[in-house]
C-alpha cells in the first residue's frame, strides 16, 4: 500500500468517524428523554451515514490528500 492510499485511507476513516458521530448525536437528541432512545435505531443511522461517508470519499476525492475526484484521478 502506497503512502498516498494510505493518508487517502486514514482521512476517510476520520471523516467517517465524524459523520458517524455527529449521526447518533442528532438521533440521540431527538427522543425526549435518554430512556426513549431507540439504539438500534441509533447504531443503524449512524453505521449508514458512516458507509455513505466513505463511499462519497471514494467518488468525490478528499482535497485533505490532493484528490478531487477520486475516480477520475488515478496514478
Amino acid at each position: 500500500m502506497n503512502d498516498k492510499t494510505k493518508a487517502f485511507l486514514k482521512a476517510a476513516g476520520i471523516r467517517a468517524l465524524r459523520t458517524l458521530a455527529q449521526a447518533a448525536i442528532a438521533a440521540i437528541g431527538s427522543a425526549l428523554m435518554l430512556q426513549d432512545v431507540d439504539w438500534l435505531a441509533v447504531l443503524s443511522t449512524a453505521g449508514l451515514a458512516a458507509v455513505l461517508s466513505i463511499l462519497t470519499s471514494i467518488v468525490t476525492g478528499l482535497p485533505e490528500v490532493g484528490g478531487e475526484n477520486g475516480l477520475s484521478k488515478r496514478d
